[in-house]
């Protein structure tokens, strides 16, 4: 985990972006000294929330 702050992330935003991407680190940004946010890799798994217990169940006789 590295920590950058908000002007120098701003300056190397697109590196910062490879590196994380590459390298699957986490970038904390800091603006005066606090953190503010959180750089991490993008996973697609995670946006599939709604749906995912789809077929993992077996209805038995009448559901009434």
């Amino acid at each position: 985990m590295t920590a950058v702050s908000a002007s120098d992330f701003k300056a190397h935003c697109l590196q910062y972006m490879d590196t994380v991407k590459k390298k699957h680190t986490i970038i904390i940004v800091r603006k005066n000294g606090e953190p503010v946010d959180k750089l991490v890799t993008f996973e697609e798994d995670m946006l599939k929330l709604f749906g995912r217990m789809e077929d993992s169940g077996v209805i038995c006789g009448d559901i009434i």
